[in-house]
């Protein structure tokens, strides 16, 4: 499964997901808001694909419009409001096991600078092993999280079956204004999808 099936399936799910649309040229972007643009490929390398994060209206759909020009009929741009991560991390969905790696704010300081607080190991109907941070997560967050590994495993279970493992991006966020001031309260948020071998 690619980023955009994972998108897809993301809308489809009951997990909580980012209000996402598909951006075609037509859309006017609220000026009270910061936007996300993101974009998914229908085929090929879909990993590290442009994308512009917490940027103004007028930014952002110059860059939405410049994507969508480049992806041309290869692949989809989309666009959600922008929120602040207070914390972030990997949520990894095995046949007998699942893996939650955790960092600080933004999923891109574990994505892209390798930075990381905990990696918490649960086997099935064993302790759960612990790497760096045992407290980094309180119980409540792993909870919110662990709640959703049941609707997980039957929506991916032919890929599990076959040893793949689902791998679902999130964060503990919440909205802002446009000048980044938190807004309202915290929230869990899934933005990603797919499946890695």
């Amino acid at each position: 499964m690619n980023k955009l099936m994972g998108f897809l399936e993301l809308k489809e799910m009951s997990l909580p997901s980012i209000p996402w649309k598909q951006y075609t040229g037509n859309e006017k972007l609220d000026e009270k808001y910061l936007w996300t643009i993101r974009s998914a490929v229908y085929r090929g390398e879909d990993l590290n694909l442009p994308r512009l994060v917490g940027e103004d209206a007028e930014n952002a759909t110059k860059f939405a419009e410049n994507l969508l020009y480049k992806l041309g009929n290869n692949g989809m741009v989309i666009f959600y409001p922008y929120f602040i991560a207070n914390k972030s991390g990997t949520l990894e969905v095995k046949r007998n096991s699942v893996i939650i790696e955790a960092v600080k704010e933004d999923l891109w300081n574990l994505v892209t600078y390798s930075d990381h607080e905990v990696t918490i190991i649960y086997h099935d109907n064993q302790e759960p092993e612990y790497m760096g941070n045992k407290n980094f997560l309180k119980t409540d967050e792993k909870e919110q999280l662990l709640k959703y590994v049941p609707e997980i495993r039957k929506l991916f279970k032919d890929d599990l079956l076959e040893g793949k493992s689902a791998l679902l991006e999130w964060s503990f966020a919440v909205s802002c204004d446009v000048n980044k001031n938190p807004a309202g309260d915290e929230y869990l948020v899934f933005y990603e999808a797919r499946t890695v071998k």
